[in-house]
């Protein structure tokens, strides 16, 4: 028999094997978990839970193997159809191809499981995830990438160009461009901008980033749209200036699509593959647009943070300030601001109420002055720093004690110091916002020994078809007695 065939059920299977398997239940990390004669399998491809399935097994590692899907050959009930022809092969919605209803309970199943496996003592109540009513087109910013080694799928006939490529990288391709014709999450207006900024590179022979040899023109394509405003902007990202080249592009590109509201020019000569601005150019408009969010109006340019699924933020902000309880003449500590979005919106919402907001980000914080000042909101004020220092400053009396301390940390946590620093301060309530549950356990455990009770978590869905999971936490302080 083949290595490459059907394995034969006498033998454990191995890599190389073409096998059927049995698919199980989503994994955290954006595979669908299968089963092939008892052996867990990650299967990489657009399948559901309850699928009988086809895999490539590609290699084993700590009693895992890694599977590539071939064929879905009986369909189980959580199965439907992607919307994206990409899916599969881009890996940016892994669940594509699970219903919604699904993709949110196993989410809900991941939290509560995090917390059962914990060091909390008391496992808090964990409220039903908010999911969205739509759960397509809600991005309101996506980064395309321009390349020269273009990644050809399976489907594409012989002959397509492979020499320009734009749109998103292959997972785990870092030097490959996956040619991006439509993205389902992506605001609705991305996709023809994205397909004419293709056709007229093409036309005008402007040259694609070479990642490898770390020279081309054309390096980023940043769409961004404001949900409530329908303002866009576009970022065109290049090597150099280039004024001869991308001017005749760019007025091409805006007589195509007049809905571009502002559109500018980024130039970026470093190898780092991000769209980084080291000076920038106006194109067309006032190179910012505008969003609303909780009543407050935000000022976003190229390259400002703001919550990139501005429907869920909205939810996100009440889930925040119905956790917080704030009362009038309380002082919010806001770290780990950014630009102050959330912190702002509270203070919008409770003008008796001192927000402090702090952020080691000095281009943030700038930001969110400026929004505040834009807002009439007198409330809040934003200050750059260390959190740690803050904190210490704040234990020696420097700043006004915190009533509520609103805590939205980096993907990995919390400094392992700042919790005591933190309980050290004795607010009434705390509320941490996590988008990475196995680090915002840690940290929980560590302020419940410090005298903390985690007594709620709020589940949003910020990011469907996507692993991804936003909680918000609720700590009040131990009563003595307990």
């Amino acid at each position: 028999m083949s290595h490459n065939t059907q394995a034969n059920a006498e033998r454990l299977p191995r890599k190389g094997d073409e096998v059927e398997a049995q698919a199980l239940g989503l994994g955290p990390r954006g595979h669908i978990m299968g089963e092939v004669q008892g052996i867990p399998v990650r299967i990489k491809g657009c399948t559901a839970p309850g699928d009988r399935v086809r895999v490539r097994l590609l290699r084993k590692g700590r009693g895992v193997f890694d599977g590539q899907l071939l064929e879905v050959l009986e369909e189980g009930p959580e199965h439907t159809e992607p919307r994206c022809s990409h899916a599969g092969t881009c890996g940016g919605c892994s669940f594509q191809g699970v219903s919604y209803a699904a993709q949110l309970k196993a989410k809900q199943e991941w939290l509560e499981a995090a917390i059962a496996d914990s060091d909390l003592v008391v496992k808090p109540e964990v409220q039903a995830m908010i999911g969205m009513d739509d759960p397509w087109h809600y991005r309101n910013k996506m980064d395309f990438t321009f390349g020269s080694r273009r990644w050809i799928e399976d489907h594409e006939e012989e002959g397509v160009v492979a020499d320009f490529g734009l749109g998103l990288h292959v997972p785990g391709r870092w030097d490959k461009v996956l040619d991006i014709e439509e993205c389902s999450i992506a605001f609705p207006e991305a996709a023809a901008i994205l397909n004419t900024t293709r056709r007229l590179a093409l036309e005008q022979n402007l040259d694609p980033w070479d990642v490898k040899e770390a020279r081309g023109l054309l390096r980023h394509l940043v769409v961004r749209k404001g949900y409530q405003t329908g303002q866009i902007l576009v970022d065109l990202v290049t090597e150099t200036e280039s004024p001869e080249r991308i001017d005749p592009f760019a007025a091409a590109l805006l007589e195509a699509h007049p809905e571009i509201t502002t559109m500018i020019q980024g130039i970026h000569a470093r190898s780092a593959q991000v769209a980084f601005h080291e000076e920038q150019r106006i194109l067309h408009g006032t190179g910012v647009i505008e969003e609303v969010l909780a009543g407050c109006t935000f000022e976003i340019s190229a390259t400002s943070f703001f919550q990139t699924n501005t429907p869920q933020a909205e939810h996100l902000v009440e889930c925040i300030r119905e956790a917080a309880g704030l009362k009038s003449g309380d002082v919010l500590f806001d770290l780990y601001c950014g630009a102050g979005t959330l912190g702002l919106c509270l203070a919008k919402q409770q003008s008796d109420v001192r927000v402090l907001g702090f952020e080691t980000v000095e281009a943030a914080v700038e930001d969110a002055r400026r929004n505040a000042e834009a807002n009439g909101i007198l409330n809040a004020e934003f200050r750059v720093g260390d959190v740690r220092a803050i904190l210490e400053d704040s234990a020696e009396g420097t700043l006004p004690q915190a009533d509520v301390i609103l805590i939205d940390p980096p993907r990995a946590g919390l400094h392992p110091k700042v919790p005591a620093q933190l309980a050290a301060l004795k607010p009434r309530r705390m509320v941490l916002v996590s988008c990475n549950p196995l680090a915002a356990m840690g940290d929980l455990a560590r302020l419940e020994f410090l005298g903390w009770r985690t007594t709620q978590v709020q589940l949003l869905d910020l990011f469907p078809h996507t692993p991804h999971v936003e909680c918000v936490f609720t700590l009040s302080p131990i009563p003595l007695d307990q």
